[in-house]
């Protein structure tokens, strides 16, 4: 059950969003297109990234997270879409003039202060999602802002920056990524922490996304639009929520980020005056030659081992739940597994189980001196791995000490989160000497319709249900269905607006059909069909699949004259003298088959059989 913003307000809760929407056209600093292909690739690079220090001089403690990986990277790109550019072996262009204006467009929307000189930045990142070790951004405006139904949410800033490379698979020694979606523009847009409610949050992430989606520029459809949330509560840490892609689980994952944090300082206060012993790690192979778990065995088949390291004071702490199947376990699990990738990890708070006994488990305690308050974690798995993935577990160890640490965590469908990096800082960012300044122009920036505006005029004009009116405004067929409506006043503008929205998801679901093969020149041709006669509403859907399935043949479809109508239906009806009228209407939809309208159809065979029993 959700709670009050009261509720809210007492625990100090500060939420904000960044929003990411890719752009249309050509990618931020070259002129490769800017659409995804899931084709063979035609060549792939290997290669290493290293953190470098930022304009401070120091190194980003993310950024050096992941140089500890020693991951390689292995990047797929294509002869004809894959320039220099993406595969760092040339300068930057000039920066995409097209996607600046869009940038623009929204600030002004916002009612945001422009950047008078622009100066493009690096911005560190070595996961290996850029081939350069850095993401190139633009900061244009500030200070912007949007209305809710709880107030004012200020917009901190907004950026256009490149996407980053597209992950294909991992392995524990390399991360492949394709170059495609590396560079694509996007729109980054900031707010201050000013959300004080789950609900909030939701509303001010609609809002945006539909300011977002009025501007033509934009890209439409799954994946084209991201949220990441910020989160933290009175004594507790900003974490930073990556790939919030559901609008409706955005009040779950807030709540939960809320429920997780308050956990936390909960331990946090119960272990107050503990102090952790000093980290050792014990190498326990030796007594686990005979174990029949079948995760120990397996490791020392491959030549690892068992290793094992003592938290005093944890018992019973390590097992309690932050989020639902989300335990403190978990989170030192989650951090060993980023850093290592390690096999079977365990922690006494869930033993003796997974083939580990009962004997066993004392049997540890008894290696490790550990007293009845005393936990201890295993690893299985090859030694220099196994080490390094529990000192990881230590260090987090000791952050529950402190508290809520701050980092950057995943969001999974379930609206939990998972560890996936330490929270960035300032230290990641330095200038681009490649890109001079820019002096942008805002004297000419032309606002568009926002979508709530085309929402309600299409509701008001056009008849259109409330959500059917939505469906179609973030369509992105809107420009087609617009057209259609002036062009064929004689058809009602929601029975455009399904054939555009509802029955191509129709076609998608219950007829595993792709409507995207769908263009809008077919789209044009069958409306004009419609409006010569030639073919009627009742079969729209037939035609669509026809038209997918490449079957589409006009004679199939061109309506019967009355006369021809009248002669098969009444052929059909001495046929089957008898037979009731559901049936009746039956064969004569298979015998005519889109040669007229269902009513048109059931309309004449009444008048038929009731001329008979006349």
């Amino acid at each position: 059950m959700a709670e009050s913003i009261d509720h809210y307000q007492k625990l100090g809760l500060k939420c904000g969003i960044e929003i990411h929407q890719q752009l249309e056209g050509v990618k931020l600093f070259c002129k490769c297109p800017a659409f995804l292909r899931d084709d063979l690739p035609h060549f792939t690079i290997k290669r290493k990234l290293r953190a470098s220090a930022g304009e401070s001089g120091e190194v980003d403690i993310a950024a050096q997270q992941e140089q500890v990986r020693d991951k390689i990277f292995i990047y797929e790109g294509y002869a004809d879409t894959t320039c220099l550019v993406e595969t760092d072996e040339e300068p930057p262009h000039a920066l995409n003039q097209e996607a600046l204006y869009t940038g623009l467009q929204f600030s002004k929307l916002v009612e945001a202060s422009i950047i008078p000189i622009i100066q493009v930045m690096r911005k560190t990142i070595v996961d290996g999602s850029t081939t350069s070790g850095f993401q190139r951004t633009v900061l244009i405006a500030r200070n912007g802002q949007i209305k809710t139904g709880n107030g004012i949410v200020r917009i901190a800033n907004i950026s256009l920056e490149e996407d980053a490379g597209k992950i294909i698979s991992e392995t524990p020694e390399s991360k492949t990524y394709r170059l495609d979606r590396l560079g694509i523009p996007l729109i980054e847009v900031g707010t201050e922490p000013d959300i004080t409610s789950p609900e909030q949050c939701q509303e001010t992430a609609k809002k945006i996304g539909f300011l977002l989606r009025s501007l033509v520029g934009i890209k439409r459809g799954l994946g084209t639009i991201r949220q990441d949330v910020n989160v933290s509560i009175a004594s507790g840490s900003r974490i930073e929520i990556k790939g919030a892609q559901d609008l409706r689980q955005l009040p779950l994952l807030v709540e939960l980020e809320v429920k997780r944090q308050k956990e936390l300082l909960k331990i946090k206060e119960e272990l107050l005056d503990l102090k952790l012993e000093k980290c050792a790690i014990f190498n326990i192979t030796s007594h686990f030659q005979t174990s029949s778990a079948n995760i120990i065995h397996s490791s020392i088949k491959k030549g690892g081992g068992i290793f094992a390291l003592k938290l005093n004071g944890f018992a019973g702490f390590i097992g309690l739940e932050l989020q639902p199947g989300h335990r403190l376990g978990t989170e030192f699990s989650e951090r060993a597994k980023v850093i290592t990738k390690v096999g079977g990890i365990f922690h006494s708070d869930e033993l003796p189980n997974f083939g580990i006994t009962s004997e066993e488990v004392e049997k540890i305690k008894k290696i490790l001196h550990c007293e009845t308050n005393d936990a201890f974690i295993l690893i299985a798995d090859l030694e220099p791995k196994a080490k390094k993935a529990l000192y990881a577990v230590y260090q987090r160890a000791l952050e529950v000490l402190r508290g809520v640490p701050k980092e950057v965590r995943k969001a999974n469908q379930d609206a939990t989160t998972s560890y996936m990096r330490p929270l960035a800082g300032a230290a990641r960012m330095y200038p681009e000497t490649d890109v001079p300044l820019i002096k942008p122009e805002t004297t000419n920036i032309f606002l568009p319709e926002t979508l709530e505006v085309k929402i309600e005029r299409y509701q008001k004009e056009n008849g259109l249900s409330k959500d059917l009116a939505e469906f179609m405004a973030k369509s992105d067929k809107v420009l087609l269905f617009e057209e259609l409506v002036q062009k064929y006043p004689e058809q009602k503008p929601a029975f455009i607006a399904e054939t555009l929205t509802s029955m191509l998801l129709e076609i998608k679901r219950k007829y595993a059909l792709n409507p995207e093969h769908l263009t809008d020149e077919d789209f044009r041709s069958i409306f004009t069909y419609l409006a010569e006669g030639r073919i009627h509403k009742d079969i729209f859907l037939d035609v669509l699949i026809d038209k997918i399935k490449g079957q589409f043949n006009l004679l199939k479809y061109i309506t019967l004259s009355t006369e021809e109508l009248h002669k098969i239906i009444t052929a059909i009806v001495e046929k089957n003298k008898g037979a009731p009228f559901s049936a009746m209407m039956g064969w004569c939809m298979k015998e005519l088959n889109g040669k007229a309208s269902g009513k048109i159809i059931s309309e004449m065979l009444r008048k038929i059989l009731e001329r008979g029993h006349n």
